[in-house]
């Protein structure tokens, strides 16, 4: 079964979300309009919640999960991530928050009580640290990842670009999109 309920959690999936059969999403997420989901990603929301805003997209391989509630973290670490984001293959994201129009690059890993602001690219197989802040506007690369420069124009377009792209791609799958 591609999307499970855990402990009375269902998925929340728009109607218009695209989910690839060998996706799994299972718990306590919600996927917002134009969702993509693309093969062999897996969004596990059991011990905390997965929030992906509307228009963004999961691409293959890449693993979503969260850290638990308990006595010095009484909300634990969700997984909120905003609208049209592309998350690139490979990519590790736990716990963290991402913000609108954000690329994150293939093979990255961001790792709990990360902020990624809005409009930022994150160069492939970087590694953001537990609660570091990644400024808008910018393009960071390496591990540990570091601010590179500002983001062009052109950069900046290619935001909400990709998202769109990825819209029409999940509708040639078969999406409702």
């Amino acid at each position: 079964m591609t999307v499970r309920t855990f402990q009375k959690h269902a998925p929340q999936i728009d109607e218009s979300c695209f989910i690839d059969e060998t996706a799994v999403v299972i718990g306590e997420i919600e996927l917002a309009a134009d969702v993509s989901v693309w093969p062999l990603a897996v969004l596990r929301g059991d011990v905390n919640f997965i929030r992906i805003g509307a228009r963004s997209n999961v691409q293959d391989g890449s693993v979503l999960h969260v850290s638990h509630k308990n006595a010095q973290k009484p909300d634990g670490s969700p997984l909120i991530v905003g609208e049209d984001v592309t998350i690139g293959h490979k990519v590790m994201l736990h716990g963290c928050r991402i913000g609108n129009r954000v690329l994150v690059g293939m093979s990255t890993v961001i790792l709990d009580d990360a902020v990624i602001e809005d409009d930022v690219m994150i160069g492939a197989g970087s590694l953001v640290p537990p609660r570091k802040r990644l400024e808008s506007g910018y393009l960071y690369v390496g591990s540990p990842v570091k601010q590179v420069r500002k983001l062009t124009d052109e950069e900046k377009a290619f935001l909400t670009y990709s998202s769109a792209h990825y819209i029409k791609l999940a509708k040639a799958h078969g999406g409702e999109g």
